[in-house]
């Protein structure tokens, strides 16, 4: 049997210096569970007490193999690739009771799983969709990367080409495909990381808090308590989840808004959107588009990028202007 990595053996591009900066920041329980697993995913080792869903079809060279194989055979390959290419601007009202005026129409463009160094296409359409949109902010919810282990850098890279076209501010969170060296090479950029941390928006003389955590779905290392405390009751709050598995938590901590990703709506769908597979423990009802959870609107995006194959079926790609509009 091999040796066990120590932590953060794998994960060597993330200097001393850094490291010290994101324990202050993180607590050293977040960072030492953050890189004890992602030293493991990258060593090829997992054990129980790692990550919440150990194995990932779509992280499976045996299941990629299968699907490319089917789609080459069945001679749809290249009409799944002209599909995840295509690109669609999505809009989602969102009513509010008692909505401060100032707030009334502030709209938040959401992009979400862009697997950059897998979608090229989407990336090309992504490019040519932004700078026709108008919005106050635009929010990341995770997976920037598509293959979970090497080099960062073509994601990295990707997401420089197109975020001087990206208004700000924009605002970021971690998914599960994406490392903690994303996190300083992602500010660099201008995007607001958040970390189970809540960034305050003015309007006047109005807030609006935007908090964002950590994966829920395969580091564990949430924290909603924490996100959700410098959130004032009454307040206007939006969570930045990757995944939609804690709607739970988020309703509890009295979230107004939940926005999220992960699932890719199925990316490969029956025809009316039935999802295949969803790379979720989530309910069948939240893995795309609009959902409600007792007081918590939720929104599930489909996603930019792909992942495993690069092929959409009856799933198209997108990215989601969020309007949050007064109700009296």
């Amino acid at each position: 049997m091999g040796r066990r990595p120590a932590a953060g053996e794998h994960v060597h591009e993330i200097d001393d210096q850094t490291i010290e900066a994101l324990e202050a920041r993180l607590g050293r329980a977040h960072l030492r569970r953050r890189l004890a697993i992602e030293s493991d995913r990258a060593a090829h080792v997992m054990t129980s007490r790692q990550g919440r869903k150990l194995f990932h079809l779509e992280n499976s060279r045996i299941a990629k193999a299968l699907i490319f194989s089917f789609l080459e055979i069945s001679g749809l390959m290249r009409r799944g690739a002209r599909n995840a290419a295509a690109v669609r601007v999505r809009t989602n009202g969102v009513p509010i009771a008692d909505l401060p005026t100032e707030l009334d129409g502030f709209t938040l463009l959401q992009i979400s799983d862009l697997h950059v160094d897998r979608s090229p296409g989407a990336m090309a359409r992504l490019a040519e969709l932004l700078p026709e949109l108008s919005y106050d902010v635009c929010v990341l919810t995770g997976d920037y990367r598509g293959d979970v282990r090497g080099s960062h850098r073509a994601a990295i890279d990707g997401i420089a080409k197109v975020r001087p076209l990206i208004k700000s501010p924009v605002y970021g969170i971690l998914g599960n495909h994406d490392g903690l060296v994303l996190l300083p090479a992602l500010e660099a950029l201008g995007i607001q990381m958040l970390m189970n941390e809540t960034a305050v928006i003015e309007r006047g003389a109005e807030r609006l808090y935007l908090a964002g955590i950590d994966d829920a779905n395969f580091y564990g290392t949430e924290d909603l308590g924490r996100a959700a405390a410098p959130v004032p009751r009454p307040g206007v709050s939006i969570l930045l989840s990757h995944t939609p598995e804690v709607y739970r938590e988020a309703e509890a901590a009295g979230f107004a808004l939940m926005l999220c990703g992960h699932t890719h709506g199925g990316q490969i769908c029956l025809p009316g959107g039935i999802a295949v597979m969803t790379a979720s423990t989530a309910p069948r009802w939240t893995v795309a588009g609009v959902w409600r959870y007792q007081k918590l609107q939720g929104y599930t995006s489909a996603g930019l990028g792909t992942s495993m194959v690069t092929a959409r079926f009856n799933c198209p790609p997108e990215i989601t202007l969020h309007r949050l509009e007064r109700v009296s």
